[in-house]
């Protein structure tokens, strides 16, 4: 089961509650929603985005289970991420992970829960 890893605020995973679907910001301002393919990088791309909130998660997507395509493409900076090119489907979503904060204020890793 090969997973990816999405970061959202809180408030936008739980509004999709009762939602057979979750559509990130991102799928209507540049058409896709951003992900990482792995722990490391969803910290990394945590401490570069959203360092310093304390109301975010990480949704971990089971890649056999999405509908949306997935296309893995390059950042400017050359770093390949996994991009959903649509809504993620709740039932690909296997587990909802937290962010561990180090003493420093950066996030150091992923905890489920």
């Amino acid at each position: 089961m090969a997973m990816i890893y999405h970061l959202a605020p809180v408030s936008d995973w739980e509004a999709a509650g009762g939602l057979e679907e979750y559509a990130a910001e991102s799928l209507e301002s540049e058409g896709f929603i951003h992900c990482s393919k792995d722990h490391s990088q969803a910290v990394e791309v945590a401490n570069r985005l959203f360092k310093g909130r304390d109301d975010m998660l990480v949704l971990e997507l089971d890649v056999d289970r999405l509908v949306s395509p997935i296309k893995h493409e390059a950042a400017r900076s050359g770093t390949v991420y996994p991009h959903i090119y649509g809504p993620i489907n709740n039932d690909a979503v296997v587990g909802v992970l937290g962010l561990i904060t180090g003493e420093d204020g950066q996030f150091i890793g992923l905890t489920s829960g």
